[in-house]
């Protein structure tokens, strides 16, 4: 959560350094971004058993369904390179593996214990061990304190391509927008 405040965070920063205006945001047509919301929800909810599991990855299809749909808008591309490495290497090992390397050079090897100790606990993300397909597509990359987080190359993807939306939403002026076939309908 801490990254995902520091992205936008500096996006705005940029996008004002660079000319933009984050009222300019307000123009952007985000289609379908009830199912993104939806998507993220079902990220957090955390029921017994299997569940969770089963909500994470029809978060990841929602939110992929929801990026297809916004592929004209900067940096949605990059977004789905993310969602898609994140949710082949889950899909692929039943949650995220995470490194106890990534945790430890994190400053967060008070968790190690959480992830070995309760696998109830442990649908979404799990220790990384020999049996994980695609490790390099895990939680591998230590993020260190402050922001003490262990992320995975989708991670570097979907937070670049947010980025890349603000930045670049913040900098449109008289926009684009595409109609039908050949038309185009000037907003503003």
């Amino acid at each position: 959560m801490k990254l995902l405040a520091l992205t936008l965070l500096l996006s705005v920063a940029v996008g004002s350094i660079l000319g933009g205006r984050v009222s300019a945001l307000g123009g952007l047509r985000l289609r379908w971004a009830p199912m993104a919301l939806i998507a993220l929800v079902l990220q957090v909810i955390d029921p017994p058993g299997s569940w969770p599991l089963v909500l994470l990855l029809t978060s990841f299809v929602l939110l992929s369904i929801f990026v297809v749909v916004n592929r004209r808008i900067a940096g949605f591309w990059l977004i789905l390179a993310g969602v898609a490495l994140n949710f082949g290497v889950i899909g692929l090992n039943g949650g995220m593996p995470v490194s106890t390397r990534a945790l430890d050079a994190s400053g967060q090897a008070s968790t190690i214990g959480e992830l070995t100790g309760h696998p109830e606990h442990t649908v979404k993300h799990h220790l990384a061990t020999g049996d994980d397909a695609a490790m390099f597509l895990g939680d591998v990359i230590a993020i260190p304190p402050p922001l003490a987080q262990a992320i995975s190359l989708g991670d570097i993807f979907t937070y670049g391509g947010v980025a890349v939306v603000i930045i670049s939403g913040m900098r449109r002026r008289g926009a684009v927008e595409p109609v039908g076939r050949g038309e185009v309908q000037h907003a503003g």
